[in-house]
């Protein structure tokens, strides 16, 4: 078995972390016999959908997501045919945004790819920035990250990622973080995410297996000893907590 990850546009989304992700897939792959690649794509450069297996897209300044979404809007058909096609993508922060209608700025609205009916508007008063912990029923563990953003997202009927049980999630008061839409997880988790979840990455490797082969996939299990005790740290850290922001930094 093998598996082709496309990391979209890392010179300019990559604000967050983001090469852990991929790292953390390679690895997991890796260990278990399953041949991976990733190729890296610039902004200039062709995309070949039916070669990608899991797509990352990160974060990056609205400067840089303005760039970015111009050239996305070349190949939105290309990539709405391999979501629509339960193509994995895993979308983190300003890539999350992206994937919706548009992202308000101070400076104007930024076209999203319309890929996914879900809004962003700019927060009025502070960034939401802190430690966050969801409950995802795509895993059986917590779901636990580092979230700094300015957007409130709206996913109107879509599915959430997670419940939020310390933290702001999307938008500071709706409860709930991220989107799923069919192999789609959108995200404002970041530090990066997979390493402290593996049954995230777990998930999006199976899905991307399952979509490839046509078949069901068990993966096989591994030793994650450690990444179990880091994550239950944090969960048992925030749980019962009300969230209040770190630094409210203030929009302008």
């Amino acid at each position: 078995m093998k598996i082709t990850i496309g990391h979209l546009y890392p010179d300019l989304l990559n604000l967050y972390g983001d090469r852990g992700n991929i790292q953390c897939l390679m690895k997991r792959c890796q260990w278990r016999g399953i041949e991976a690649e990733t190729i890296c794509y610039e902004i200039n450069d062709e995309i070949d959908f039916s070669k990608l297996d899991i797509i990352l897209l990160g974060g990056g300044s609205d400067r840089e997501q303005m760039l970015v979404c111009d050239k996305l809007k070349n190949i939105k058909t290309s990539f709405q045919t391999y979501v629509e096609d339960n193509g994995v993508v895993i979308a983190i922060c300003g890539g999350f945004q992206l994937l919706g209608n548009y992202y308000a700025t101070a400076e104007g609205n930024i076209e999203g790819l319309g890929i996914i009916d879900l809004d962003t508007d700019r927060g009025t008063d502070y960034r939401l920035i802190d430690n966050i912990v969801l409950e995802s029923d795509l895993v059986s563990m917590p779901v636990v990250g580092f979230e700094n953003h300015g957007g409130r997202t709206n996913i109107k009927n879509n599915k959430p990622f997670g419940k939020v049980i310390y933290g702001s999630g999307n938008d500071g008061k709706s409860g709930y973080e991220g989107v799923v839409y069919k192999n789609v997880i959108g995200t404002y988790l970041h530090g990066p995410l997979l390493p402290k979840n593996p049954e995230v990455a777990d998930y999006l490797i199976q899905k991307a297996l399952e979509r490839k082969y046509g078949e069901p996939v068990v993966l096989k299990a591994l030793d994650d000893t450690e990444e179990k005790e880091a994550n239950a740290y944090i969960y048992n850290r925030f749980k019962g907590k009300v969230s209040k922001p770190q630094n409210q930094e203030q929009l302008v």
